[in-house]
């Protein structure tokens, strides 16, 4: 190590001392330099962590998601019926690809499911107009017959003495009271009809749009995900949607056994009306856990309106077939679409039922079985590596 004359450091000493105080010096000419070249003068301390501007962003950020949520609750209606709309389009795909494979193109096996749906409802409406507008038809041409009979009636004819019961009715019949509320009881019911008819042709010609662009609409979604990922997307999405459609289309299948079982009976039991009470019966079928008894309680009560013994042998058959259905038909049909253990059922039913009504309770049981693929894919997998 060399050592250097006491002169010598302080020298250094003096010069370092010097060369500090020049630098000093010579900042703020540099500073002021820097901001002659500056049109509008140095910029000033930034106001990022100000509170005001603080406050501003995160209001603006609460006033973005409520507009948002706005918008949301204002297209729900119509993003339910493109959900409803695409889950059918994948319900009705297996039937596609099925007549694909036997020889006719995408187009014409699109065109020929399409119209075999068209067919059902026309059918299924043809069965149920005519019956209901025959039975309201005579409940009004035997109104005046019935009338007659609780006059006739000891109790009805008691408490009309106490309270004037048929006086206050008559009253309120020729007092144009009960026409009003007819006549906007009617306009309800046409509004409810129109809409409701509106709703199910705008289903049916987005599931026709869906069906048949489904495969592209597949390929464009698969494009999103990144390259080193999408195989494996790709193979899972795919097995999704075949379980969505082997439930739709199992699902189907369970309910026309229904129906068809139940026109069986019913014609063999004299029941009026039985083609249109088969067909409420497989249509109530499709509704996961309550469907069928619905439509069992409805044919019940129209056999007791027949004949007790006719009722009765309704609701015993009823009792018979759903646990056949339950325990027989439907874990046969469903075992080789969709296996979605039983708890898993009732608890997806009651929390899509609770969400969207009966479009969330028919939608649950898929969605069920796409989460349990998932996690049985990806998120356990991945839990064991770690």
């Amino acid at each position: 190590m060399e050592n250097h004359p006491p002169h010598v450091k302080d020298q250094e000493s003096a010069d370092s001392t010097r060369s500090t105080d020049t630098a000093a010096l010579d900042r703020p000419r540099r500073d002021r330099d820097t901001a002659d070249l500056q049109p509008f003068g140095r910029p000033g301390r930034s106001f990022g962590s100000h509170p005001f501007v603080f406050g501003f962003t995160a209001a603006l950020g609460v006033l973005t998601a409520w507009i948002l949520l706005q918008a949301l609750n204002s297209v729900a209606s119509a993003l339910i019926i493109i959900v409803v709309s695409l889950f059918l389009a994948v319900g009705l795909n297996p039937g596609v690809e099925m007549l694909e494979r036997r020889g006719l193109s995408r187009t014409w096996s699109v065109t020929v499911v399409f119209i075999a749906v068209i067919v059902f409802f026309v059918l299924f409406g043809l069965a149920i107009v005519p019956p209901l507008t025959t039975q309201m038809g005579d409940f009004f041409a035997k109104l005046p017959d019935y009338l007659q009979q609780l006059q006739n009636n000891p109790t009805v004819r008691g408490l009309d003495e106490r309270f004037q019961l048929i006086e206050r009715l008559q009253q309120y019949i020729t007092s144009g009271g009960m026409g009003s509320q007819v006549f906007g009881g009617l306009l309800g019911v046409a509004t409810t009809v129109i809409n409701a008819v509106f709703t199910a042709l705008t289903v049916l010609i987005l599931t026709l749009y869906f069906l048949a662009s489904l495969p592209s609409i597949m390929t464009w979604t698969y494009r999103l995900v990144p390259r080193s990922r999408r195989d494996r997307v790709q193979l899972l999405g795919d097995e999704v949607i075949k379980r969505i459609g082997g439930y739709v289309a199992g699902n189907l299948i369970v309910s026309l056994i229904a129906g068809v079982v139940t026109y069986i009976f019913l014609v063999i039991a004299g029941v009026p009306y039985a083609l249109a009470l088969a067909l409420l019966v497989a249509i109530t079928d499709l509704i996961p856990l309550v469907g069928a008894a619905i439509g069992a309680t409805i044919v019940t009560l129209v056999g007791l309106f027949t004949s007790l013994p006719v009722g009765i042998a309704c609701l015993i058959f009823f009792v018979v077939y759903q646990q056949v259905e339950n325990f027989w038909i439907a874990p046969r049909v469903m075992q080789a679409n969709v296996q979605v253990p039983a708890v898993v059922t009732v608890a997806a039913a009651l929390v899509g039922g609770a969400l969207l009504g009966l479009v969330g309770a028919l939608l649950a049981i898929p969605v069920a079985a796409a989460i349990l693929l998932l996690m049985q894919e990806v998120v356990l997998p991945r839990q064991e590596r770690h």
